[in-house]
């Protein structure tokens, strides 16, 4: 899949997973490093600091709350230190205000790469614009923007293929194609609503006997456990529920559990998207919670390092499109190893 859509949110974030991060890649599992391959971003815009040796990246995922947000700091600083590079952070508050303010004093400050994950995309451009007018290397985490260095991506509509034709085929097994289905989506920034369209187009094409009886905005667990009871009130039958990030769908398993549905119920599916830890484990543990469109941490981590030293060093499209691959029930080994670099 090639999410290579520049289209911009028109609402502001206050939280977002990560995978969500932010959070397999096909060959990724042995957490293999990030390299810019072929069929990487080509936005990618030259920067006045390529050639020039960096000596510090600064990484702003402002989703500090979320469990993947330690799982990155320690994976990406340990591998700039193998690199002699320092790395430093931002605390955002999931607030757009303070992304905003911490951004423009790393540009004052001259941090030499910034790598950001925008909460507003219309906010970050000007903020991006003005880091590039004064040498420095932008690299924009889950989408693009107009003015930046690089950027780093995450298969976006290809997780969410991946998790809807898997919850299709279960449904035609396990339900006979018939049943109810609630989606929980974000059409906030490019990532959620190319993963939401990518589910919610592979399930209703290939399961059209299913119907979907809810699509509501949540991204995290407990707005996803507060749709969910709400839907559930009114749809006590719910057999599925899809989320755009693991922590939505876990918000969604959690209510399903509370309201008496056995963990192992032989009609209900649970998937979700980014192979959040909570997710993961509760799949190998053969509960309802059943698939997981996963991304590795290690992957995610040494793209955050990875290409701004390529951009840095001058290198051609050194984007990356980090890949993404479906966990289900019985890949044990495959979740145990993005369980251990979660760790």
């Amino acid at each position: 899949m090639t999410p290579g859509s520049t289209a911009r949110p028109s609402a502001s974030r206050r939280q977002f997973l990560a995978l969500s991060g932010a959070a397999v890649a096909t060959t990724a599992l042995t957490a293999a490093g990030c390299s810019a391959p072929e069929s990487a971003s080509a936005s990618a815009k030259s920067s006045a600091s390529g050639g020039t040796k960096l000596t510090k990246i600064g990484l702003d995922y402002p989703f500090s709350q979320l469990p993947l947000y330690s799982t990155l700091v320690k994976l990406s600083s340990a591998r700039a230190k193998k690199h002699g590079l320092s790395m430093l952070t931002t605390s955002d508050n999931a607030n757009s205000d303070t992304q905003a303010s911490n951004l423009n004093t790393w540009v004052a400050q001259k941090v030499p790469a910034i790598v950001s994950f925008p909460m507003v995309f219309q906010a970050a451009e000007p903020i991006a614009k003005r880091a590039l007018d004064a040498g420095l290397i932008w690299v924009t985490y889950g989408g693009s923007l107009e003015h930046q260095s690089a950027d780093i991506q995450f298969s976006f509509r290809k997780g969410g293929t991946l998790l809807g034709e898997a919850a299709a085929k279960w449904a035609e097994q396990a339900l006979n194609g018939k049943g109810k289905i609630a989606f929980l989506t974000d059409s906030t920034i490019e990532l959620g609503r190319e993963r939401t369209k990518g589910m919610v187009d592979a399930f209703t094409k290939l399961a059209p006997g299913v119907d979907v009886v809810a699509q509501e905005q949540a991204i995290d667990p407990d707005t996803g456990l507060s749709k969910a009871k709400a839907i559930l009130a009114k749809h006590p039958d719910l057999n599925m529920i899809l989320g755009v990030t693991d922590a939505a769908a876990y918000g969604g398993f959690k209510a399903l559990q509370q309201v008496g549905r056995a963990q192992d119920d032989a009609r209900t599916f649970v998937g979700g998207q980014d192979g959040s830890a909570p997710s993961l484990l509760a799949v190998k543990q053969g509960t309802f919670y059943r698939a997981s469109a996963a991304l590795a941490p290690n992957d995610i981590a040494a793209a955050i390092v990875d290409v701004p030293r390529a951009v840095a060093a001058g290198k051609a499209n050194p984007s990356v499109q980090v890949p993404i691959a479906l966990v289900q029930r019985g890949d044990t080994a495959k979740i145990d190893a993005l369980l251990a670099q979660n760790a």
